[in-house]
């Protein structure tokens, strides 16, 4: 054997030894829709329909994931995102799922938005144990590791959400007489029950009126003229973008003007408030656990600067004003956590592990004191928010960071 061929043979041995004492290189463990060099990411979002104000969320993760490729990838791979149109229709959503998994192979179903639609997939995908991660619903099923270990939520659930909004009204109102506007479906029934359950014995004779409505009807007006009918001077509106932008609108058509609780899902300067008008929409309060882009308070904020910047080079058409897009920034930025975490061991298991061990995250976009922290054992990622109330153009805050316990 030449020296040149001994040389070769010696360093190919010693190249394979630090492979293997280094455990890195050797220890690579992929499952579908991963590999060297890519990271399949499969997304579902109504960007038809009734909720199709929400589609912006999915085009703002499809920049964010150019950003991240153009700037070197995951550990060296590039995120390959497909994200399909399910219209908000859950057989949809399972026909998407399906093909997700079974043509496309990816490696996650990650943030596919809306409570029925997520409900309709959520058992198929814990069958096949393809994580259903971070999805774009606030219902507190989704923190059911021990049922369902491969579904997480992300953002504060609803019962926590209305919880709060009731001690509020307790506190502040305790002789509210209440109408509730709510979704009729696995999303406004949740809230619902987080409010009542706030209320405690007080809902029965606080509560004057639950009206409700279901998503394919094209106006809420006449629900809103009989919710007026009963007096109610506090107003909870539990409904998707189209439908408060409909309600503020009609309410300050009739001269209605209860004290307005909106839920954050639809607190959107740039798809609510201003489409229903800004004149309309004072005094509304809401909860956030995002900054608001349009709030000059974050001006000079490093966060803000750097959503900016992101929009600016790879989403220019994007509506900064518009509370989705800053959604769909952050929870990309929470995928990109894990994924990082998870290292050359991209196995669904690891995904799930590694999201199920977020310590004290800090976004850029979350307010000050907020922070994603999940565990084995609690797979609701935020769980605080703060209070808000329209005023001029803009959200403005108030109170502490707050959070809702949910029972049970």
């Amino acid at each position: 054997m030449s020296t040149i061929k001994k040389l070769a043979v010696v360093s190919t041995a010693l190249g394979l030894l630090a492979a293997t004492s280094t455990g890195a290189l050797a220890q690579k463990k992929y499952d579908p829709g991963a590999s060297d060099t890519e990271i399949k990411i499969g997304n579902i979002m109504p960007y038809s329909g009734p909720a199709s104000a929400y589609g912006v969320i999915g085009k703002t993760e499809e920049a964010y994931f150019k950003k991240v490729n153009a700037e070197g990838g995951i550990n060296g791979r590039k995120i390959n995102f497909i994200s399909y149109d399910d219209g908000y229709s859950p057989p949809k959503t399972v026909e998407q799922a399906r093909k997700l998994v079974e043509s496309d192979e990816a490696l996650i179903v990650f943030n596919p938005l809306g409570t029925p639609p997520n409900t309709a997939i959520q058992k198929y995908l814990n069958s096949k144990k393809v994580p259903q991660l971070f999805v774009a619903t606030g219902a507190t099923k989704w923190n059911d590791p021990k049922n369902f270990p491969w579904t997480m939520g992300w953002q504060p659930n609803y019962q926590s959400e209305t919880i709060i909004y009731a001690k509020y009204i307790l506190q502040n109102f305790p002789n509210a007489k209440i109408g509730v506007l709510y979704q009729n479906d696995d999303y406004g029934k949740d809230y619902l029950k987080g409010f009542k359950d706030g209320l405690g014995a007080k809902a029965a004779s606080m509560i004057v009126l639950e009206e409700s409505y279901e998503v394919s009807e094209p106006t809420i007006d006449s629900h809103i003229v009989k919710l007026k009918s009963t007096g109610a001077d506090v107003f909870i509106n539990i409904t998707t973008p189209k439908f408060a932008a409909q309600a503020i609108k009609k309410n300050a058509e009739i001269g209605w003007k209860p004290t307005h609780f909106l839920n954050n899902v639809s607190a959107s300067i740039g798809a609510v408030m201003k489409p229903a008008g800004f004149e309309a929409s004072q005094g509304i309060i809401s909860s956030a656990y995002l900054k608001d882009t349009s709030d000059p308070q974050w001006k000079d904020d490093a966060g803000m600067k750097a959503f900016d910047e992101f929009l600016t080079k790879y989403y220019p058409e994007g509506n900064r004003i518009d509370g989705s897009v800053m959604f769909g920034y952050t929870v990309a930025q929470g995928l990109v956590h894990v994924l990082k975490a998870c290292g050359d061991d991209l196995t669904r298991e690891n995904v799930m592990k590694q999201a199920a061990n977020i310590k004290g995250l800090e976004l850029g976009g979350l307010l000050p004191g907020i922070k994603v922290n999940t565990s084995p054992t609690d797979f609701a990622p935020i769980s605080q928010v703060q209070l808000q109330k329209f005023k001029g153009e803009a959200w403005e805050l108030f109170g502490e960071i707050l959070s809702g316990d949910v029972g049970g």
